[in-house]
C-alpha cells in the first residue's frame, strides 16, 4: 500500500480545515473538530486521509492478492 501523504490541517476557532494538496477537503466544527484534533496526534496523515473518506475503498485487500500483483 503507497503511504499517505499530501495532507494537512488547520485549526482556528474551533474549526479544523482539512487539506489535501493545498485544497480544502472537508471543514469539521464543534465536537467533530475537537475529536479529530485529539486523534491527529497519532498518526497525522492516515487520521486525516480517514477524515477525509479517502482512506481504504474496499479493493485493497482483492487488489494485493491479484496475480499481477505478486512479485
Amino acid at each position: 500500500m503507497v503511504p499517505v501523504s499530501g495532507f494537512s490541517y488547520t485549526s482556528r476557532d474551533g474549526t479544523v480545515v482539512i487539506l489535501h494538496h493545498g485544497r480544502a477537503a472537508t471543514t469539521l466544527r464543534g465536537m467533530r473538530a475537537a475529536e479529530f484534533l485529539a486523534e491527529v496526534e497519532t498518526d497525522p496523515q492516515l487520521v486525516m486521509a480517514r477524515w477525509t473518506g479517502n482512506y481504504k475503498r474496499g479493493n485493497e485487500r482483492t487488489a494485493r492478492n491479484h496475480p499481477r500483483n505478486q512479485r
